[in-house]
């Protein structure tokens, strides 16, 4: 049995427990949270062990789940990575980008399985296209949430934007040319609404708005390409594919003709791909567990956290950049 140790017992950290204990073949040896409050409260919902110690939990398992505050994933990741322990950290990978390398290279030099919680690439919705060839030349990301205190420590781009940006760099297999953004605080010290535009070399763009004060929540993810519309909604999980066919291609079910300019007549096909019913947390945890028993490569690799990362500061120094030049 695969022995897990988890770091941090606040809300997501209390459900990656709940997941653990649902999940075949690891066993959950204990957490450690520094907060007593959140301890008790997690000792008397999951009823496993608190150790007070990080090093001890460390030296207790063979993997561990950071799910701590970002600020202390590289310290506590450092540690692991150093004790040769698998490691999954919650994204963001680190609270800068120097620690965040650093981690990159720890995880070569351990030879180890290190995974970065970007769950969105486990959203059912998103996982109905693994079958489909997607090559967008432009993308929109909308991702819109209710005003929540916890979270406001870090800019809108580190909370919530970089899902989408990690999911747009997963897509887009090409360098990232040119980034510019906008973004302005209103209840938070931070960014609490923002506007990326992504540009890349293949010609690919993508524009991506995250925001923290809206009144109701939205994530949704737009791809056009030479073939197809493909909608993406990540909230209610559903996904929908709409493509142009030549008139003479067999007729599905959802398909209708058109009549373009000029009296060319094609095809339009709309498919709406079976969506699984499943838990994505639950999803990434089981599979970065395989990953680790049955030595397969992880989905969402350090180095995927990290270029997640890079693109966000990049937004970042942008953003700053265009309110200094808006201010003078």
């Amino acid at each position: 049995m695969l022995k897990i140790g988890v770091f941090g017992a606040g809300h997501l950290g209390k459900i990656h427990i709940q997941q653990w204990q649902e999940i075949e073949e690891v066993v959950l040896v204990g957490f450690y949270d520094p907060d007593d409050t959140q301890a008790a409260l997690t000792i008397s919902q999951y009823q496993i062990p608190r150790f007070t110690d990080i090093d001890t939990l460390i030296n207790a398992i063979d993997a561990a789940d950071i799910v701590a505050t970002t600020s202390s994933h590289y310290e506590i990741g450092k540690k692991c990575l150093i004790a040769g322990k698998h490691t999954f950290i919650e994204k963001p990978l680190a609270q800068t980008l120097e620690e965040a390398h650093e981690l990159v290279t720890m995880v070569k030099e351990a030879n180890v399985k290190c995974q970065v919680g970007h769950v969105e690439r486990y959203n059912p919705a998103f996982l109905a296209l693994t079958e489909q060839s997607l090559q967008p030349m432009f993308i929109e990301a909308h991702r819109l949430a209710q005003f929540n205190p916890r979270g406001t420590d870090v800019s809108v781009i580190l909370d919530l934007m970089i899902h989408d940006i990690d999911i747009v760099l997963c897509l887009v297999k090409s360098p990232v040319k040119r980034i510019s953004a906008s973004g302005v605080s209103v209840l938070s010290e931070t960014a609490d609404i923002a506007n990326a535009r992504i540009e890349f070399d293949n010609g690919c763009v993508a524009n991506l708005t995250s925001s923290r004060i809206s009144l109701k929540k939205m994530r949704k993810l737009r791809l056009f390409q030479r073939d197809a519309y493909i909608g993406i909604d990540f909230l209610e999980k559903k996904t929908e594919i709409i493509r142009m066919k030549e008139p003479d291609a067999p007729v599905g079910m959802m398909d209708f003709p058109v009549e373009l300019r000029g009296g060319e007549k094609k095809m339009i096909s709309v498919q709406l791909p079976e969506i699984a019913p499943l838990n994505a947390i639950r999803t990434e945890l089981t599979e970065f567990a395989h990953a680790i028993i049955y030595d397969r490569p992880v989905r969402v690799s350090v180095y995927d956290g990290y270029q997640a990362m890079d693109v966000a500061h990049q937004i970042l120094k942008k953003m700053s950049l265009h309110n200094e030049m808006h201010n003078v």
